[in-house]
């Protein structure tokens, strides 16, 4: 697929120099920094040496004292509360933090995931109902809740009072009860980009420091935070950052039996970044929620038993095997439906009656990769047509859909990402209704991706003249403390001008392994093209070409290798 570059103005060299020359760090290193707004030496420490001493103070948040009073009664008072969390990472690491925490301090504690089929996202009546039959006296609802106001009212109507902890945005009219949420308008909390689990953990957080309990238990529980930090795309900067570059060192350093097993279960070995958490861990927890119930998923976090966490581990790896063939298959026949239509659409809109429907979602992306569009896979479920939709960067798909209201029945979402469900005789209607106000709204730029670049360097300036090329350069180890990588802090991207190939091979068929280097310099670098095949021309024609890269560490039978891995190629002008 044809992408459009975008590489980042060069900053001011005079400005570049000044701080490089404070941190004693090299230009690529200080210019990236600046591009991240890491522009004081406090800031660069902060970034590079996370402290607990950098979390905010709790009880900034709105609404927080009362709901630390109010679960201090219930614990007092021996009363029965219940975790309602949603059924997807974000929602279960939040459940299993939270219990994990309040198990030692409460006799009555449970936990309530809703099945994603007959419930479906955030809070049900039929949970409510739940929770009202139990007898329970205090709900705290984890990702999910602050759209919630009928549920609530049932709940408060049924005795029960009610925590939200939530990270959406609110509506019009907040529920009655005890909301925090940092996006609230009327909350001064200073990062506002918390996950639901990172609320929950703010709840702990201020819970633990009014009682003045260890705070031992919070930060052996910061390994679930990061992973629902990773897997629900939060930014990744402020708080954030802090409390999962710590989730993740204690990943490393001190594993959770349940992570061990699902990570042997995956074939992959400690250390683990954040990526390789976001594609081993997440997908597990993820695909519990899509096959079988959440509730697994949060058994497995918080069981202490080595005998029930790799029974559940091993059905979990097997909920996520079946959830790959499923996926597989379906993007197969999604993008064979999608080749009888137009190639000058503005949008991707495909239907089956028999497709799985907790798989959607994933199909929508995948499809996006190869049709750069717009993107709505639906199926039948309860004779009414459901399914989801993914967008491009740029286009608002929420936006989109809700121009076509008058043929859905309901919907929700955000910019990027929506649910719907139709009527079976209006999905031919809002597929031509959906696409006219896509092609008559969307930037015909926006349909071709963008391949951001950070910084343009040549290779010699990836290792310092006294550097031994056969081993890791300084640069690279650098920027592994950059980790961990996300939204506002995404991995730095390179772009390499007037290059050469020495040698070209190709894997499988599919991958594109080059030797490259550049002829003013005397750098031989290796690189790696993953899906690439399409540009072995480009690179085998003894002509000069551009490329765009990350650098990585190759691992092979015990060495370490610098290796880049190529985001994209194209002929140099």
């Amino acid at each position: 697929m044809q992408k459009r570059w975008f590489v980042r103005t060069s900053m001011n060299s005079t400005t570049v120099e000044d701080f490089r020359s404070t941190l004693k760090v090299d230009r690529i290193v200080a210019e990236l920094l600046l591009q991240r707004e890491v522009d004081k030496f406090e800031d660069a420490e902060a970034f590079f040496r996370p402290k607990i001493e950098q979390l905010h103070d709790p009880f900034l948040m709105m609404d927080m004292e009362q709901a630390v009073l109010r679960v201090i009664k219930a614990i007092e008072n021996k009363e029965s509360i219940m975790l309602y969390g949603d059924y997807d990472v974000d929602g279960t690491t939040s459940v299993a933090l939270m219990y994990s925490l309040l198990k030692d301090h409460l006799d009555d504690l449970s936990f309530y995931i809703p099945d994603r089929y007959q419930e479906g996202y955030g809070v049900s009546k039929k949970g409510v109902q739940s929770a009202i039959d139990q007898g329970v006296s205090l709900l705290i609802t984890l990702d999910c809740g602050i759209k919630a106001n009928e549920q609530i009212e049932m709940a408060r109507n049924g005795g029960i009072d009610v925590i939200v902890c939530d990270h959406h945005r609110p509506g019009d009219v907040l529920p009655k009860g005890i909301i925090l949420d940092p996006k609230r308008k009327d909350c001064a909390y200073p990062f506002k980009e918390l996950s639901g689990c990172g609320v929950g953990f703010k709840l702990m957080q201020a819970l633990y420091t009014r009682n003045n309990w260890s705070f031992d238990p919070l930060w052996n529980n910061l390994d679930l935070l990061a992973i629902s930090i990773g897997a629900d795309l939060v930014e990744m900067t402020g708080e954030n950052r802090t409390l999962c570059s710590l989730g993740i060192k204690l990943l490393n350093e001190s594993p959770r039996t349940a992570f061990k097993e699902m990570l042997l279960l995956a074939n992959r070995t400690f250390p683990v970044s954040l990526t390789d958490v976001v594609f081993t861990i997440a997908p597990r927890i993820n695909a519990a929620g899509r096959l079988r119930s959440g509730i697994h998923a949060v058994e497995l976090m918080i069981s202490e038993d080595l005998d029930e966490i790799r029974t559940i581990a091993a059905e979990i790896n097997e909920d996520n095997l079946e959830r790959r063939e499923l996926d597989k298959g379906i993007t197969k026949e999604a993008l064979e439906q999608l080749a009888k239509e137009p190639e000058s659409r503005s949008t991707n809109v495909v239907f089956d009656s028999d497709w799985h429907k907790g798989v959607v979602g994933i199909v929508a992306s995948r499809i996006i990769e190869n049709h750069y569009k717009p993107t709505i896979v639906l199926t039948e479920s309860k004779g009414v047509i459901t399914g989801s939709a993914r967008s491009v960067e740029g286009f608002d798909v929420h936006d989109a859909i809700a121009k076509c209201s008058s043929l859905i029945e309901q919907f929700g979402g955000h910019k990027y990402a929506a649910g719907l469900t139709m009527k079976v005789e209006n999905y031919e209607p809002f597929k031509r209704k959906f696409e006219e106000e896509v092609a008559k709204s969307i930037d015909p730029e926006l349909l071709v991706p963008e391949q951001k670049v950070d910084i343009e360097l040549d290779f010699n300036e990836i290792f310092t003249a006294e550097e031994n090329r056969l081993k890791i350069p300084r640069l690279k180890r650098v920027l592994n403390q950059f980790e961990p990588h996300g939204p506002g802090n995404m991995k730095p991207v390179f772009l390499s001008k007037n290059v050469y190939s020495t040698d070209v091979r190709l894997l499988k068929d599919a991958h594109l392994k080059i030797s490259m280097t550049q002829p003013e310099h005397d750098v031989i670098m290796e690189g790696i093209g993953f899906n690439l095949a399409s540009k072995i021309d480009d690179v085998s024609a003894g002509m000069p070409f551009d490329v765009v890269y990350t650098l990585e560490v190759n691992r092979w039978r015990n060495r370490e290798t610098i290796q880049l891995n190529i985001k994209d190629i194209r002929a140099s002008l």
